[in-house]
């Protein structure tokens, strides 16, 4: 493959940390540098792919799975495809699925033929700094950090000084040698996880053993070719949110028809806000609703939660 090599970003947190909106941030700060973003979604239905697709023309989406297991084919073969590429990306971000460890990817990175064209440049954690001292003991949570180079603190605005401080205390205490960032809006500095110094060489990095792989979460879809009523869908939301660890999708209202909205539910807060600009539109042929739900294995049935979503179409 012609050219140097390309540094690659490693964007790995918990679900409804905030990673896409770390990544837009960064694509849209990119300054002319070519930045090709793989974004894996947890779920046939890649929402975050869309939420992206917007900020680069470089956007590759692997759905349906998790890159540390079902697609590490997929993600190697990507990664070959984005190097062959005219012009050659400058650097590649990956945004893996908030369910994936980042030591069994990293350890695919670690692949001979992809380190020299490819080498592992930082891997950038992203936390909640509103998340429950219960969150910050997640065994999934805490393998994310012990990887992390660079902890990035989102959501700052919903937890006070005193909670920002846990949050800082449990992460140094994981991972005391990490740098540790606020990051307002997902604003993380370019030359902290992307340096500009071709003569640093990447160093190779030990993710430890291979671990047991064992499912934890599921991920339930529903669409519609149709306009919902947004009361019904808050009251069927706010039955299911008990049992939710992530919730994500695009819909129309009967409300407001022809005006697409961004539904997103993570540590148990609900936001809901027109799609706005810079968002690209979604491919040909997508039905008007488009929802993932995440749980963990068992606490939600599919018949339960398409019983609750169908009652929420309006029939044209």
């Amino acid at each position: 493959m012609a050219g140097g090599p390309v540094p690659v970003l490693l964007v790995t947190g918990f679900l409804g940390a905030g990673k896409t909106t770390v990544v837009n941030h960064i694509l849209a700060e990119a300054g002319g540098r070519r930045i090709a973003a793989v974004v894996n979604d947890f779920g046939a239905i890649n929402i975050d792919a869309e939420l992206i697709a917007g900020a680069s023309d470089g956007v590759v989406s692997l759905a349906n799975g998790c890159i540390c297991c079902t697609l590490e084919g997929d993600l190697l073969r990507t990664l070959a495809t984005l190097l062959r590429r005219a012009p050659r990306p400058e650097a590649i971000v990956i945004e893996t699925s908030g369910v994936a460890d980042p030591a069994d990817i990293v350890r695919n990175l670690m692949d001979p033929v992809i380190w020299r064209e490819a080498p592992l440049e930082t891997v950038l954690c992203v936390v909640d700094a509103a998340a429950s001292p219960e969150a910050m003991e997640d065994p999934l949570l805490r393998a994310q950090l012990r990887m992390a180079d660079v902890v990035a603190l989102s959501k700052a605005d919903l937890a006070d000084e005193a909670g920002r401080q846990r949050i800082r205390a449990a992460v140094a205490a994981i991972r005391p040698a990490a740098v540790l960032v606020e990051a307002p809006q997902g604003r993380v500095p370019l030359p902290l996880v992307l340096p500009e110094d071709p003569a640093r060489p990447p160093v190779p990095r030990e993710p430890g053993r291979r671990r047991p792989h064992a499912d934890r979460f599921e991920a339930l879809n529903w669409t519609a070719d149709a306009l919902l009523s947004l009361p019904r869908l808050q009251a069927a939301i706010g039955r299911l949110a008990p049992r939710l660890a992530r919730a994500k999708g695009v819909f129309e209202t009967v409300e407001q028809p022809g005006r697409p909205f961004l539904f997103q539910l993570a540590g148990g807060r609900a936001t809901l806000a027109p799609m706005g600009q810079g968002v690209g539109a979604p491919p040909a042929g997508l039905p008007r609703a488009r929802i993932v739900f995440i749980a963990e294995i068992g606490r939600l049935s599919p018949a339960e939660m398409a019983a609750a979503l169908d009652g929420c179409v309006v029939a044209s």
